[in-house]
């Protein structure tokens, strides 16, 4: 095998699975990110002097002189730069991939075929792998040779279509949904040609294109076109079906409120100390209180008005009735629950402090997984990997 061994040592229920990560930006680092936090052990390549985008992408920037973006989505794994123009570089990919078990890119069409790494002369060398495409628009697409970044896939795939209020008109979401949802899929397309594999000794070709995986987060309001031809629009916190699902501030802040159901709006009312709410045929049922919604808050609004949100946020959640506070991503950070269920530390390889890291939320067991190490620099296992495999150091 001509595969380096893992100094780091991962475990997990993906222990001994091999994965190189030929992937940039987000949805293929966060895919091999969350494969590694399974137990897998990751080679990333990026192209020498460059890297990796997001190194790049700050402020803000770590301590490394990396941006805290390229820290989201790239721990628990070596780092090595290839060159695959370069005739020698190209030969060591092919050595990797001939005992990897998973290979992720995010090339566009034809990119990897024109440095001679085909479908065809990847599989000749290994036919069990598992050869996951994370595309823009799709192989297959007209749009195909387009090049696509979350923003642009956001407003293809009809979300910022959706998201904002009428005022405002449409709006990205606040993070990257495009490429979190494409990065999450890849992970569970490849779990299953691992599986696959294993059993037939056949390797696949995932693809899962951001357009498709953004479009598939349109859920809802696609089927209330698909069915009943309603195209959506930005409504804001307002949910079109329901009633009462939104924000409504109290005394200091905004809550989000959600009773879906006729026992949750009743706890809803007496946790209020509201019984004529109940009682009021104009909110008799979801479809009475969608109609009369605007009247429906005002009543809300005036005794929610009369105390802090975390008080009547307790008090509903104890009650039975969905309820949040309006956090900014600091206050979700702060959060007791959160730092104990979400928030962790990652190691750094080369001996500085601790790196905060949000974990893979998965947990086995009981118990959650626990992430490798912090994001190297850039190269940091140039010359490890090459020892291993016997090349020659890198020059320059």
């Amino acid at each position: 095998m001509t595969w380096p061994e893992d100094s780091a040592g991962g475990s997990g229920p993906l222990e001994g699975v091999r994965i190189l990560d030929l992937s940039r930006i987000l949805a293929g680092p966060l895919c091999a990110t969350i494969l590694s936090d399974l137990g897998a052990d990751v080679i990333k390549v990026e192209r020498p002097g460059e890297g990796d985008e997001t190194r790049r992408w700050g402020p803000p920037f770590a301590p490394t002189g990396d941006a805290a973006y390229f820290y989201a989505c790239n721990r628990g794994r070596r780092a090595i730069t290839l060159d695959l123009r370069d005739s020698v570089d190209r030969q060591l990919a092919l050595e990797l991939l001939s005992d990897a078990h998973v290979l992720v890119e995010n090339f566009l069409p034809g990119a990897l075929a024109r440095v001679g790494l085909d479908g065809d002369t990847i599989r000749s060398r290994n036919p069990r792998l598992v050869h996951c495409t994370i595309s823009g628009y799709g192989i297959d697409s007209s749009r195909s040779s387009w090049p696509a970044l979350d923003f642009v896939v956001q407003a293809h795939a009809g979300l910022m279509g959706v998201t904002g209020t009428p005022q405002s008109g449409p709006l990205k979401a606040g993070v990257p949904v495009a490429d979190v949802s494409a990065g999450l899929h890849a992970a569970i397309g490849i779990l299953a040609a691992l599986r696959r594999a294993e059993a037939t000794g056949e390797g696949a070709h995932v693809e899962v294109a951001l357009a498709d995986a953004a479009g598939a987060l349109l859920v809802n309001q696609a089927m209330n076109h698909l069915i009943a031809g309603i195209d959506g629009a930005p409504a804001g916190n307002v949910h079109p079906s329901l009633a009462p699902y939104e924000t409504i501030m109290a005394a200091d802040r905004a809550i989000a409120l959600a009773a879906t159901s006729e026992v949750q709006f009743q706890r809803l009312c007496a946790t209020l100390e509201l019984p004529q709410l109940a009682l009021d045929p104009r909110f008799a049922t979801n479809s009475e209180r969608v109609a009369n919604r605007s009247a429906l808050l005002a009543a809300l609004g005036e005794r929610l008005r009369s105390r802090p949100a975390a008080a009547w946020v307790q008090a509903l959640g104890e009650a039975g009735v969905p309820a949040a506070v309006v956090n900014s991503p600091a206050g979700m950070l702060d959060d007791p629950d959160t730092r104990a269920r979400l928030v962790t530390e990652a190691r750094d390889p080369a001996g500085g402090e601790p790196i905060p890291q949000l974990r893979t939320p998965i947990r086995l067991n009981g118990r959650p997984l626990e992430p490798g190490p912090a994001p190297r620099a850039l190269g940091a296992d140039d010359d490890a990997v090459r020892r291993a495999l016997g090349y020659p150091a890198r020059s320059g």
